[in-house]
C-alpha cells in the first residue's frame, strides 16, 4: 500500500494481519484485518491480545469503518487502530475522532494540507471516542457560548 501516517509513539507493527475468520479459527495472531462486512464485536474477547487492528476502507465513500473504529475503542481496545485503503486527507481528522491512530492510505497524503485541516475547527459536532464533548452537549451544559 502507500502512505503510512501514525499518531502513536510506539514501534510500527510490520507483521501481516490475518482475516477475522482466520483469527477466530487460530486466535494466536496479534494483528487482524477487518473488512467492511466483518463484525468488530467478534474481537471484543481478544482485544487485550491484539497489537494492531487494521480496518479496510476499500472506497473512500464507504464509511462503515468509522463505526468499526468507534466500536473497538468504546470496547476498550488500546492497541494500534489503523485505517487502510482509499482514504482522503479530509477523512483523517474524523477517523481520529473515531479512535484511529494510524492511517495507511493508498495515495500519498499532503502533510501540509493535513496540518491545515487539523487546525480549522476547534469544536466537534458528533460524539467522539477521544473524550471531547460535542458542541451541542457543551451548550446544553452551559460550558460553551
Amino acid at each position: 500500500m502507500g502512505d503510512l501516517i501514525r499518531f502513536r509513539d510506539d514501534e510500527t507493527h510490520e507483521e501481516p494481519a490475518v482475516t477475522l475468520d482466520s483469527f477466530l479459527e487460530q486466535a494466536n495472531a496479534t494483528t487482524v484485518r477487518l473488512e467492511p462486512t466483518d463484525d468488530p464485536r467478534a474481537l471484543i474477547p481478544y482485544l487485550d491480545r491484539l497489537s494492531l487492528i487494521e480496518v479496510s476502507f476499500p472506497k473512500f465513500r464507504d464509511g462503515r469503518g468509522f463505526s468499526t473504529g468507534a466500536i473497538l475503542r468504546e470496547a476498550g481496545y488500546a492497541g494500534e487502530l489503523r485505517a487502510a485503503g482509499d482514504i482522503l486527507v479530509d477523512q483523517i481528522n474524523p477517523l481520529r475522532r473515531c479512535g484511529f491512530d494510524a492511517i495507511l492510505s493508498e495515495a500519498e497524503i499532503d502533510r501540509d494540507v493535513l496540518a491545515k485541516l487539523g487546525g480549522l475547527y476547534e469544536d466537534v459536532y458528533q460524539k467522539t471516542v477521544d473524550g471531547r464533548a460535542p458542541l451541542w452537549a457543551r451548550r446544553n451544559a452551559g460550558t460553551h457560548g
